[in-house]
C-alpha cells in the first residue's frame, strides 16, 4: 500500500484527474456497445393504428413487462423479434386492434332499459358499418375502409319501399383489381337486407370514383371485362395443355372470342290438329203440336188451359227439333325462351409452337421442325379445350415456326448442408453490419484515442537538476576529461537505469560551464581569442 500510494503521489494532481477521466470514458463506450450488442433485435408488431388501439396495445405490454418502441407519432408499435408472434396471437385473443371502428361490441356494455328505438336503431347501423369496415380492411390491399349505410324506413300509406343504399370509402395500397371491386360490392350487399351491388358506391382516397352505383348489368360488369375474362380463362387452359406436350416456354397462345350482349326474349304457342279431346257434350230435342182452327178467334181458344176439341176433323200441324253440341279441347304447347345476354358468337384461336430441339454428332444443338400429324394432333386439343362449333364459325390455327432463341431454364439449386443453415436473411445480414461496425468502432477509439492517452499520462517527467550539487562540483583543468567518475561518485541508489540519466544531467552540467568559462576568456582577451582562431583556421584538416 505504501509503495502503491508512493506511486500515485509521484503522478501528481492533473496524471490522477486524466486517468479518471479516461476510465471514466472507457466505462461510457464499452457499457453502451455492450448494451447495444444486447439489446434485443426490435421489429414491428402492428402498424397504422389508431390512438384507441395503440393506447390499448401499450397498456397491455406494460402489464406483461414487454420492452417496446413507438414510432410514427404511435401508429408503429416496434417490439422484440422472438415475441412478436406470441404476442399478435395474445392481443387478438384480447380484440386487439379493433381497427379503429365500432363493431357489435357496442351491445355489451349498454343498458337496453333505458334506451329508446332511435338510439337503438343508430347503435344497430354503427355497429354493421364498423362490422362491415372491418372486413373490408381484411382483404389485400385494402388499408383502410370507411362504410356508410342509409336504410330508409318505409312510409305509412305507401306501395314501394325505398332501397337501401351504401357508400365506401378506401384507402389502398397501390390499385384495386376489378375482381376485388366487384368482391366489395357484393360483400356488402348480402350483408344489408334488401341491398342490391348496383346501390353500392365505392371511392378511393384520390377521390377516384372505382363504382359508381349505375350498372345495368345483372352482376354489375361491363361487357369488355366479362369478355376479357372469357379470353384469358380460355388461353389460360389452351396454353396448359400445349405447354405439356411442346414444353414449358414453347408454345404462344392467342384467343379472340366475339361476344352478343343483347338479351332476347322468345314466346311461341303450338297447336296440334291431331291431338282433340272432347272436353263437353250437349243434346238437345224439341217436338210441338198445332190444330187448325181456320184462323177462328173465339174465346174458348185463348182461354187458358183450354182443351182443343176432339173433332176428328181439326187439322193438326206437328213439328220436332233436335240439336246437339260438342266441345273439344285442341293440343297447345306455349314455349317462351330467354336469352341471357353475353352469348359467344364466335373463337379464334392461334397456337405458335417452336420446333424440337435435338444433339448431332458434334454436339451442338439442332432445330427441327415438327410433323403435320403432330401439328393435327395439338390442333385437335385445342378444339376439344375451347369447345369448337364448326357451325358457329370458330376458327383453330396450329403453326410451327423457330422462335428467336431456345429456351434456357437454369434449375435454382438450393443451399444444402452449412449453406442451408447459413442462409440469412435481410434483417440478420443488417443485425452482423451492425455489430461489426460498433466492433470496429471500438477499436478505432481503443488505439486511436484511449492508448495514445495512456501512454501519455504514464510517460515519465524528466527530473529537474538541484542547484546545491552542481554548485558544489569541482571544475578541472579539462572538463572532458572525468566526467564519469565524478557522476558516479555523486549518485547514490542502486538502478542503473536511473543513475545513467543522472550521470548524463550532470556531464551537461559540465560541458554547459566549460563553454561559459571559454565564452567569458574570449571577451576578455579578444585579440588572442582571433590569433587562436586564425592558427586554428591555417592549420591543415
Amino acid at each position: 500500500m505504501q509503495g502503491l500510494l508512493a506511486f500515485l503521489k509521484g503522478l501528481g494532481a492533473s496524471r490522477l484527474m486524466a486517468m479518471v477521466a479516461v476510465t471514466a470514458v472507457l466505462i461510457g463506450f464499452f457499457a453502451f456497445v455492450i448494451m447495444r450488442v444486447t439489446t434485443p433485435q426490435m421489429t414491428t408488431l402492428f402498424t397504422d393504428l389508431s390512438v384507441e388501439d395503440s393506447s390499448g396495445i401499450i397498456k397491455d405490454l406494460e402489464r406483461q413487462a414487454i420492452p417496446f418502441e413507438l414510432r410514427n407519432d404511435g401508429a408503429v408499435i416496434m417490439v422484440p423479434k422472438d415475441k412478436v408472434t406470441r404476442l399478435r396471437m395474445k392481443l387478438a385473443e384480447a380484440g386487439l386492434p379493433k381497427g379503429g371502428g365500432v363493431g357489435y361490441e357496442i351491445f355489451d356494455k349498454s343498458d337496453a332499459l333505458g334506451t329508446t328505438s332511435f338510439v337503438q336503431n343508430i347503435n344497430r347501423l354503427r355497429a354493421l358499418e364498423g362490422e362491415l369496415a372491418r372486413t373490408i380492411r381484411a382483404i389485400d390491399r385494402v388499408q383502410d375502409a370507411r362504410v356508410h349505410l342509409v336504410l330508409p324506413e318505409r312510409p305509412l300509406f305507401t306501395r314501394e319501399a325505398p332501397q337501401p343504399s351504401a357508400s365506401i370509402v378506401l384507402r389502398v395500397r397501390g390499385g384495386l383489381e376489378p375482381q376485388q371491386i366487384r368482391a366489395i360490392r357484393h360483400l356488402v350487399a348480402s350483408a344489408v337486407n334488401g341491398l342490391k351491388p348496383q346501390r353500392v358506391s365505392i371511392v378511393d382516397e384520390t377521390g377516384q370514383l372505382l363504382a359508381d352505383g349505375s350498372a345495368t348489368d345483372a352482376d354489375g360488369v361491363s361487357g369488355d371485362e366479362r369478355r376479357a375474362a372469357f379470353e384469358k380463362r380460355m388461353r389460360s387452359q389452351v396454353e396448359a395443355i400445349v405447354s405439356s406436350v411442346v414444353g414449358n416456354g414453347r408454345a404462344r397462345v392467342q384467343l379472340s372470342a366475339d361476344f352478343d350482349y343483347n338479351k332476347i326474349t322468345q314466346t311461341s304457342d303450338k297447336f296440334d290438329p291431331e291431338g282433340r279431346v272432347l272436353r263437353s257434350s250437349q243434346t238437345r230435342e224439341e217436338s210441338s203440336l198445332t190444330a187448325d182452327n181456320n184462323g177462328q178467334v173465339t174465346v174458348n181458344n185463348e182461354l187458358p188451359g183450354n182443351q182443343p176439341s176432339d173433332n176428328p176433323n181439326t187439322a193438326r200441324d206437328q213439328s220436332k227439333k233436335s240439336e246437339e253440341t260438342n266441345n273439344y279441347e285442341i293440343s297447345r304447347t306455349t314455349k317462351t325462351e330467354v336469352t341471357e345476354a353475353g352469348r359467344v358468337n364466335r373463337i379464334s384461336v392461334a397456337v405458335l409452337v417452336d420446333g424440337a430441339y435435338a444433339r448431332n454428332d458434334k454436339g451442338q444443338m439442332v432445330y427441327e421442325e415438327r410433323s403435320q400429324e403432330q401439328l393435327d394432333r395439338i390442333a385437335t386439343l385445342v378444339r376439344s379445350a375451347i369447345g369448337f362449333d364448326q357451325k358457329r364459325g370458330d376458327q383453330v390455327e396450329v403453326v410451327n415456326l423457330k422462335f428467336a432463341e431456345p429456351p434456357v431454364v437454369v434449375p435454382l439449386a438450393e443451399p444444402t448442408g452449412w449453406l442451408g443453415m447459413m442462409t440469412l436473411t435481410k434483417d440478420d445480414v443488417m443485425y452482423v453490419f451492425e455489430l461489426g461496425v460498433m466492433a470496429l468502432l471500438g477499436l478505432v477509439v481503443t488505439f486511436m484515442v484511449i492508448r495514445p492517452l495512456v501512454q501519455r499520462i504514464l510517460a515519465a517527467e524528466p527530473a529537474t537538476p538541484s542547484a546545491q550539487p552542481a554548485a558544489a562540483l569541482p571544475v578541472p583543468a579539462d572538463a572532458s576529461a572525468q566526467p564519469t567518475e565524478t557522476g558516479q561518485n555523486l549518485i547514490p541508489g542502486s538502478n542503473a537505469t536511473a543513475q545513467l540519466i543522472d550521470v548524463a544531467q550532470v556531464q551537461g552540467q559540465v560541458h554547459a560551464q566549460s563553454v561559459h568559462r571559454v565564452g567569458e576568456l574570449a571577451e576578455r582577451n579578444p585579440a588572442e581569442t582571433a590569433s587562436i582562431i586564425r592558427q586554428w583556421l591555417a592549420e591543415p584538416a
